[in-house]
């Protein structure tokens, strides 16, 4: 089993900056891609960024040049370094990270989630 621990989500003004972590804790053999999801107020949750277990990252239009995700393997801990932000990236944010728990079970695992609110 794989337990992900999001910390870092606050309150900051329009342009701001915010970095959240997640730590992944458990019984697992390794933590394949880790990513990061948001759910604004009545809105679906969407993908944010996700960064494989090679360094290969990706993220969302909405985020590009603003949002940068990393890890650090020896740590099983993915970073979200979110720059200039805007009001509309208010949402909750959730952690994302498959847990390889042998060599034939893989399985996907959630964060409780963090707030991020961002004022205008």
């Amino acid at each position: 089993q794989v337990q992900l621990e999001e910390s870092g989500g606050g309150l900051v003004q329009a342009g701001g900056s915010l970095r959240l972590s997640c730590a992944a804790s458990g019984s697992f053999v390794s933590i394949g891609t880790m990513g990061w999801y948001r759910q604004a107020p009545e809105k679906q949750r969407e993908w944010v960024a996700q960064i494989t277990g090679g360094g290969r990252s990706s993220s969302a239009d909405s985020v590009k040049g603003r949002f940068a995700i990393s890890r650090d393997n020896a740590k099983n801990t993915v970073y979200l370094q979110m720059n200039s932000l805007k009001p509309e990236d208010t949402a909750v944010y959730y952690c994302n990270a498959y847990g390889v728990l042998s060599s034939t079970m893989v399985r996907n695992y959630w964060g409780q989630g963090t707030q991020v609110t961002v004022s205008s």
